[in-house]
């Protein structure tokens, strides 16, 4: 059952009055960046916009079991003066960075994608989003990067003090 390993959906918003944590920040950042198309995953496309002077945020995962892929990231942000997160899990990063898809009955594919029409992630079935809202069979992701926030949002403010601070 080692491809159908649960990861709890998480909440996207805090409660009202409750201030941000940089984790659900870095997720609404992600998600409005994907939305904008604006979002790299994996090394390869992730090393060619960071080398093009074109990235904004990098976010690596910190359970990836490659070293020397970590190694990489790191440098590539390093040289290239990108601002670099990290997240625990691959897992979690892949969920964030759009890897997943929801089902529902009544498209003609049974996958409906959270921008309202069928995606390639949809059709790849990368990641279900079963009836409680649990993500199943999640592709990780070790390297994500950003090129194009979006849109301005609490989120965003929440990150880039955080980059600045660290």
């Amino acid at each position: 059952m080692s491809g159908e390993e649960a990861v709890p959906a998480e909440t996207v918003a805090p409660a009202l009055g409750e201030p941000m944590d940089i984790m659900t920040a870095l997720q609404l950042v992600l998600k409005k960046s994907l939305a904008h198309d604006g979002l790299v995953r994996g090394i390869h496309e992730g090393a060619k916009v960071i080398e093009k002077h074109a990235a904004q945020l990098c976010v690596v995962a910190e359970d990836c079991n490659q070293t020397d892929y970590v190694k990489l990231v790191k440098a590539l942000c390093a040289d290239n003066n990108v601002s670099l997160i990290a997240v625990p899990s691959a897992k979690t990063l892949g969920e964030w960075a759009g890897m997943c898809a929801f089902k529902h009955p009544w498209t003609w594919s049974g996958w409906y994608c959270e921008h309202d029409f069928i995606c390639e992630w949809s059709k790849a079935n990368l990641c279900k989003i079963d009836s409680e809202g649990k993500a199943r069979k999640v592709v990780g992701c070790s390297c994500v990067v950003v090129k194009d926030y979006g849109e301005e949002s609490e989120g965003l403010h929440i990150v880039q003090e955080h980059v600045k601070s660290h």
